[in-house]
């Protein structure tokens, strides 16, 4: 019977993949046979999370990229093809969110990286690897959005707004890439304990008053996240496309 999950010969890159759910996806889906290109800004944790999958059994390398930067994603597809050939699976995973504040005092600075890496970054790198995989007839992207792009979360205006943002750009992708063979979905998270989330998660007063909206009564870990795109990147999927996948311990219900 074949394993719908099997991911053996398949390429995937990862962005935001030297910790928390970015992490959990390289890792897992280097378990289920793809060879993961670690990414994010810095090469050294980069390196340190794709030795760590090789020396479980797993093919994996690491290539440093700001997605925020136009130059840094050029040249993260130059590697892929000259070091590769191809790509099969791209999660846009890397985000940035520096205000946590009243959206009324968000300033240009805040504001420009925001959108730079969890808008542009995306967009940009979905279209590199998109054009790869027009030319191979098939591919799968998975953006990692955030419940708040349903539900913009308090304190956190803009960056709730570029999360839908990529609600949206997931459905134009797919609208426009299915002929091509493209799937691409979204990974929709609620609270999980990342160092991205501390704001949240180690203030007790925004930490209690949220678990109270969360009927599995937790924060999720990152590890929680990574079985919902592995489905979503792999053929037992193959019939998904332009979806949004909400995992949030029931938080939107």
């Amino acid at each position: 019977m074949k394993n719908l999950f099997d991911l053996s010969g398949k390429v995937a890159i990862v962005t935001g993949a030297s910790r928390g759910i970015g992490e959990s996806i390289a890792r897992l889906l280097a378990q289920y046979g793809a060879h993961v290109l670690v990414s994010s800004r810095k090469i050294d944790a980069c390196e340190a999370v794709a030795q760590s999958i090789r020396d479980d059994g797993g093919r994996a390398s690491a290539f440093a990229c700001h997605v925020g930067e136009m130059a840094q994603i050029t040249a993260l597809f130059e590697h892929v093809k000259s070091e590769f050939g191809r790509v099969d699976i791209l999660v846009n995973n890397a985000a940035a969110n520096p205000y946590f504040g009243h959206i009324l005092d968000t300033d240009l600075a805040a504001y420009s990286k925001t959108v730079d890496v969890n808008v542009r970054g995306y967009f940009f790198m979905s279209i590199e690897a998109g054009k790869m995989m027009r030319e191979q007839n098939g591919g799968v992207i998975l953006n990692t959005a955030s419940v708040n792009g349903i539900r913009p979360g308090d304190m956190q205006g803009i960056y709730s707004i570029t999360k839908a943002a990529v609600i949206s750009m997931t459905q134009s992708f797919a609208k426009e890439c299915g002929k091509h063979n493209i799937r691409v979905n979204a990974l929709l998270p609620g609270l999980t304990d990342t160092k991205f989330a501390s704001a949240l998660t180690t203030n007790d007063n925004i930490l209690q008053t949220a678990l109270k909206q969360i009927p599995l009564g937790r924060v999720a870990d990152p590890d929680e996240m990574a079985g919902t795109v592995l489905y979503l990147v792999s053929d037992a999927s193959s019939y998904t496309t332009g979806a949004s996948v909400i995992v949030d311990g029931g938080m939107l219900a």
